[in-house]
This record gives structure tokens, C-alpha cells and sequence, in this order.
């Protein structure tokens, strides 16, 4: 089988736990480059994952010929900058979400992509996955008749030092959680919003640590979503929900939002329960071999541009909400 060399821009915590992983197990990737602003950051990458080349700085990794495509996950300041630069060395993209911080941003970036002829996708490793498949196909089937409003939640521990929690970095609950509900609303509704109501509280250093939001589409369908940092202090604990309600019945599920393996959702219906069962891979694997698939077989993103500025507009609403 052919194989595209990743190069991963950046020593993140989620680069380390999550995406080289996945990598790892993608049957076409080859991890083939990483950098880091340290040579100890990179070189102990390199030894941990067996990357061939370790750089130190990130414009060396993009320069490198035999790189074909690159993971960013930076912080989300340094985001435009740095896909920017790789696709404008003719790199393919993969980037950490949320792609940009706004949606002028984001199509910046894919025009850029679009003029220099390679692909750019933003990395929402749970779209990939064959639960959110099944969600679909129950919808679309009218398991639970037409839907009328769908409601979220993803809930954390509180961050101390972490660039999350500083806005010149992009930071917050919903930059960093809201994201994920607003994808999984837009890929579960077929319509445009037309009603956004937002509030947030904000932290001292002007980030927010909760957001809430109310949403109406124009097929009459609503959506609500509660994100936040706040949950507890130093704990690992965490809240995740999705309830879908439907003219002839309900799904609730309590998945975590990436979650692998086993997963499992109760469909309510004429006084009954139904459980669907799901076995799901490693997540980051699949949004992997997706984007290596377009550039080896020119396959369409699953996570495509209209989608990922259709959400970067929406972010905007509620920012502007919210008082961001």
C-alpha cells in the first residue's frame, strides 16, 4: 500500500496522546518528521515514536522535500501562520480544531489551500467515527421521527497553567469544548441558524470558563449546548451528554466526545427501550487515513471547507454573544 510522511508540527500533550498514535496505527502513514521549539522537545519525540528526522524549529520541517503532509496542533493563536506556511510549501494539512478563530480566518486558509493546490482539513477525530454514522442513519431513517431539538454538553476539569486559559492564545470554553458542540448540532441538523443567543462567565485573565447557548434553525429545529473548564479543581472528571428529541421518540447518550471502543446509546421509542452498541477504533487513526486517502486517491475531506467555515460563522454569533 502506498503511504503518505506525516510531519507533525509541535510537542502538544494531544499530538503525544492522541494523533502520533493514530498514526501509528493508520495503515497509510508513515511518521515520518517531528519538530518542536527544543531540540530535547523533538529529539525525545523522535526516540519515543521512532520518527526518522527530529527538527528544531518548525520552518525546517516544512522545507523538507520528502514531508508530503503535516499535523499542526499548536495553540490556536499560531494556527493561520503555520497552516499558511505548509500550504504554501505545497504541504497537505491536517490542523488541530478549531482550525482559525474566526471565520474570516478560516477562509483565508482555504483559499490558500485551494492556490496551491493541496488539501487542508481540520481535525475533529469524532466525525470520523462509526458512532456518529449510526446517529446519522437513525436520523435519517425516522427512528425517532423528525427531529426536533438536540442538546450537548461537554463539561471539564478546571485548567491551571495551560494556554487555554489566556485569550492572546486563543483560549476558553468555547474555543476549546464549544467547538465540538457546535460540530456535532451542524452535523446532525441539515438547516442554517437563524437564532443565536449566547452567555458566558469570563475568568480575570477575560476568557470564558462556561458558556451557554440557545440556537434555532430555519426547519424550525432548536439546539442548546453547556461547555466548560469549571467542573472541579484538579480533578480529571468530566461531563458529556447528547439528547436528540424526536416527534415519535428520543436518543440519549452519554458517549465522551472521541470516545473509543464500546459505545452505546438508548433510543426511546413507543414506551420501549432500544440500546445500540458501537465498536469504535482509535478515532485519530481514521481522521489519519481519511485525509491520506484524498491525497493518495483524491477522496473529498470528511471534514470539508463549506463545513468547517459554516461553524467557524457560527462561533462568531456566539462570540459576539457572549461579549468574547
Amino acid at each position: 500500500m502506498e503511504k503518505v510522511k506525516w510531519g507533525v508540527l509541535g510537542t502538544a500533550n494531544i499530538a503525544r496522546s492522541c494523533t502520533i498514535p493514530g498514526m501509528m496505527l493508520a495503515d497509510n502513514c508513515v511518521p515520518y518528521a517531528i519538530a518542536g521549539r527544543s531540540a530535547e522537545k523533538a529529539e525525545a519525540f523522535r526516540t519515543e515514536f521512532a520518527f526518522e528526522k527530529a527538527y528544531t524549529g518548525y520552518e525546517a520541517l516544512i522545507a523538507d522535500p520528502d514531508v508530503q503532509a503535516v499535523y499542526i496542533p499548536l495553540p490556536n493563536d499560531l494556527h493561520l501562520k503555520w497552516v499558511k506556511a505548509a500550504l504554501e510549501n505545497g504541504k497537505h494539512v491536517l490542523c488541530e480544531k478549531p482550525l482559525a478563530l474566526n471565520a474570516a480566518e478560516a477562509k483565508e486558509m482555504y483559499r490558500t489551500a485551494e492556490e496551491n493546490g493541496v488539501f487542508l482539513m481540520e481535525a475533529y477525530a469524532y466525525l470520523h467515527s462509526p458512532y456518529m454514522d449510526s446517529l446519522r442513519k437513525d436520523i435519517a431513517e425516522g427512528v425517532i421521527g423528525d427531529v426536533d431539538y438536540i442538546e450537548t454538553a461537554f463539561i471539564t476539569q478546571c485548567y491551571r497553567e495551560d494556554f487555554r486559559l489566556h485569550k492572546e492564545h486563543g483560549g476558553g470554553a468555547m474555543y476549546d469544548l464549544g467547538c465540538y458542540c457546535t460540530t456535532m448540532i451542524l452535523s446532525l441538523i441539515d438547516s442554517d441558524p437563524v437564532f443565536v443567543r449566547a452567555n458566558a462567565e469570563f475568568s480575570d485573565l477575560g476568557v470564558d470558563l462556561a458558556t451557554s447557548a440557545i440556537l434555532r434553525f430555519e426547519n424550525g429545529v432548536r439546539a442548546s449546548f453547556n461547555v466548560g473548564m469549571i467542573l472541579g479543581v484538579n480533578t480529571n472528571s468530566r461531563f458529556d451528554r447528547l439528547y436528540i428529541h424526536g416527534s415519535r421518540g428520543a436518543i440519549r447518550s452519554e458517549a465522551e466526545y472521541n470516545q473509543e471502543g464500546e459505545i452505546r446509546y438508548r433510543i426511546f421509542k413507543d414506551g420501549g427501550v432500544t440500546e445500540r452498541r458501537i465498536s469504535v477504533p482509535q478515532n485519530y487513526s481514521m481522521e489519519i487515513e481519511q485525509l491520506g486517502r484524498c491525497i493518495l486517491n483524491g477522496d473529498k475531506p470528511h471534514i470539508s471547507p463549506s463545513f468547517s467555515i459554516r461553524n467557524a460563522e457560527l462561533m462568531d454569533r456566539i462570540f459576539k454573544e457572549t461579549g468574547y
